[in-house]
């Protein structure tokens, strides 16, 4: 969709405080098609559809951002536990990942917004860390990231496979930092 229709069609709900009527909530199986804004990113519709199965397990939340009128323009992702200690033990170090929020909508506060929201319920749930890998070319996310006290801690290969929607498995090679920041 061209960056004008998308202005025609939020223009009504970008207001100065249109970030303020942001509800950052636990996304649902409803929200799923949303994700992929779209067709943005049904290539990860199959992602979308485990991270769902993993927090009915208790592994993972889904946040998502919803702008009354809008829909879905933001989300991120907490595993609780995984496979890497380092990155997510399910006691006190939780991994965040694929936080998204629509161009139209950055550089306003919302990541901000998204992340206080995060860390606080990390720290209810008694969590000490939060961890992430960001791309080495993603400055903009890197910069955001420092600004909430997050510090890089290690480089990463950034090398991960997906299942696409139609099953076919892609190998994506993203040479990334990993960042950290302790809670509280």
């Amino acid at each position: 969709m061209a960056t004008q229709t998308l202005q025609k069609r939020y223009a009504p709900v970008l207001t100065e405080d249109w970030v303020s009527r942001v509800k950052v909530r636990p996304a649902t199986a409803a929200d799923l098609p949303a994700l992929e804004w779209d067709g943005e990113y049904s290539h990860f519709r199959r992602v979308y559809a485990d991270a769902n199965q993993r927090m009915a397990n208790g592994k993972t939340i889904m946040w998502v951002a919803d702008l009354p009128g809008a829909g879905i323009i933001g989300q991120v992702f907490i595993q609780l536990t995984c496979d890497r200690e380092e990155l997510a033990d399910g006691l006190h170090r939780a991994y965040l990942y694929s936080f998204r929020v629509r161009s139209e909508y950055r550089q306003a506060g919302l990541g901000t917004r998204i992340i206080q929201v995060v860390e606080k319920d990390l720290i209810l749930r008694g969590f000490e860390y939060v961890t992430l890998n960001v791309a080495k070319t993603n400055v903009d996310a890197q910069r955001l990231y420092f600004r909430h006290g997050y510090y890089v801690v290690a480089p990463e290969s950034g090398i991960w496979n997906y299942p696409d929607q139609y099953g076919v498995w892609h190998r994506v090679e993203e040479p990334a930092w990993r960042m950290e920041k302790k809670l509280g």
